[in-house]
């Protein structure tokens, strides 16, 4: 049972966070490098975010959307 939970912990160790091992040593030699990954993950997530809101207001503006007071059951 012991060998079960060292092979997770090799898992993890040694494959998952491999990357984020490497990320870490990049940071130590070049900032701005480092961070290129931070930016572009920002960059995804406003993308994201500007997408789903034209989306909402498409539905919002073709008035698909039930907006009595009887529409949800929680109101």
């Amino acid at each position: 049972m012991k060998d079960f939970f060292y092979a997770i912990q090799d898992l993890f160790v040694n494959v998952l966070f491999a990357p984020l091992d490497a990320l870490r040593a990049l940071e130590l030699k070049n900032w701005f490098a480092a961070n290129t990954f931070s930016w572009i993950f920002i960059l995804i997530g406003f993308v994201a975010f500007v997408y789903w809101m034209l989306q909402l207001k498409t539905f919002n503006d073709n008035n698909e959307e039930d907006k009595s007071v009887s529409a949800h059951s929680y109101l």
